[in-house]
């Protein structure tokens, strides 16, 4: 019997007992369904974060942090950390500061193209004349001017102007009073912020403010999800001076525990380690996203899980199925070696049927699941995702499903191996007796 006879034998045989047959198809079906839906939602997720990382650009941007911070942050995000004993060298997070010398230090270090102060914003307030209510805001100054921010209307900030500029994000345009990103362009919107000092004597009357030109609108993507405006290097300076007015040289470095700047990224394996050695930690986008996939995998794994305890019940359905049928079809195996087939054939067509139910399984599982995640796409891009068009939810690639496909075919290929062998095992005689 040539091989394409023993392919077309085991699919009929498969369909012999119908019910039993799409019992175990449909086990299969629910675990490659879920493996497949999660495998496509990890591909939307880390496609969209690629292109937003790539558009973004900031290759060389770093974030400076004392060590003694940079651990405690960490060590408060880890549950289950070890203990670790206090060092008088780099004491705690909140005695932590970046001193003059040492950001001397630093920027003196091959590769470091730029590094200053980043100075902590915090607004109480924006409002503009288009108005009377007042929103609540945050803001940020980023002095590395690598990033590409997508805009909708306007153009990028000028840290070289000495005009007050800001970059508004889409959320802020119709409480502001303004119709589209494009009539927000040129306009005035203004901020109110604390000046620390004057807050002790004067509690009521401490609030300064600062106008700023709108001179683009951000389009939706990772650094407008962040919540936080964009402001030229003019503005930060005007919002921080007026904040600390009054507040002594000495105690206003105190605040000064992270630096932000720009690096060679070829050289900033080395420039990490000298880094450390002075006292300090990196942080670059890399870093940052790289947490959020790390986050974001252990949740779709926990759920892939989900999928692996459906394939390994559809497994033992598979076993089951064969041994059944293997029971029933005693006289036909029989018949069949009395004939001349084989030990090796008869394996061949008993593994081939447990292969094949994994196949059928998993090509109904794909199709469900490309169907499911197409229409998921459709919905979320009119609900939840409507202000992210490149975000696709779910990303199916031909190379996934393949290897999806095989690998739920060599878990069943695996479970029908002992029903085949019994199966081919069987004695010719004691087969066609069997009653």
């Amino acid at each position: 019997m040539r091989l394409i006879d023993i392919i077309k034998t085991a699919n009929h045989n498969l369909f012999q007992n119908k019910i039993r047959t799409f019992l175990t198809i449909l086990a299969i079906f629910i675990g490659s369904f879920t493996i497949v839906l999660n495998t496509a939602i990890n591909s939307g997720v880390n496609s969209f974060i690629d292109k937003q990382v790539e558009s973004i650009g900031g290759d060389g941007f770093i974030e400076v942090f004392p060590a003694a911070m940079y651990d405690q942050v960490n060590s408060a995000m880890k549950s289950g950390t070890a203990a670790t004993e206090y060092n008088p060298d780099t004491g705690s997070a909140l005695s932590s500061n970046i001193s003059d010398s040492d950001l001397e230090k630093l920027r003196k270090v091959e590769g470091v193209n730029t590094l200053e102060i980043f100075h902590m914003l915090s607004p109480e307030w924006i409002t503009s004349n288009h108005t009377d209510k007042k929103y609540n805001v945050a803001i940020e100054y980023f002095p590395n001017t690598d990033f590409n921010v997508d805009l909708s209307a306007g153009q990028m900030l000028d840290h070289e102007a000495k005009d007050y500029e800001i970059l508004l994000t889409e959320e802020y345009l119709e409480p502001l009073g303004f119709k589209d990103p494009e009539d927000a362009i040129d306009k005035t919107i203004t901020i109110g912020f604390k000046q620390t000092t004057l807050c002790y004597t004067q509690p009521d009357n401490c609030i300064k403010k600062v106008d700023a030109k709108v001179v683009g609108v951000q389009a939706p993507g990772i650094l407008s999800m962040s919540g936080e405006l964009q402001i030229n290097a003019a503005l930060s300076d005007a919002i921080y001076d007026g904040s600390m007015k009054g507040v002594p040289v000495e105690t206003a470095a105190k605040a000064n525990i992270i630096a932000v700047g720009s690096v060679d990224p070829e050289k900033l394996d080395n420039i990490r380690e000298k880094f450390r050695n002075i006292g300090y930690e990196i942080m670059t986008i890399d870093d940052t996203v790289g947490m959020i996939r790390t986050f974001l995998d252990v949740v779709l794994i926990v759920f892939t899980i989900f999928g692996a305890i459906a394939l390994l019940a559809a497994s033992i359905g598979i076993i089951n199925t064969l041994f059944m049928s293997v029971q029933e079809r005693t006289r036909e195996i029989g018949l069949m070696k009395a004939l001349g087939m084989g030990s090796g054939k008869i394996f061949l067509l008993f593994s081939l049927e447990a292969t094949l139910l994994g196949f059928w399984g998993s090509v109904f599982g794909i199709a469900v699941s490309v169907a499911a995640g197409l229409a998921g796409n459709g919905i979320a891009h009119s609900t939840f995702l409507a202000d992210f068009p490149t975000f696709s939810l779910t990303e199916f690639t031909p190379l996934n499903v393949v290897v999806i496909t095989l690998t739920i075919m060599l878990v069943a290929f695996v479970s029908g191996t002992l029903p085949a062998i019994k199966a081919a095992r069987k004695n010719p005689i004691d087969a066609l007796r069997y009653e």
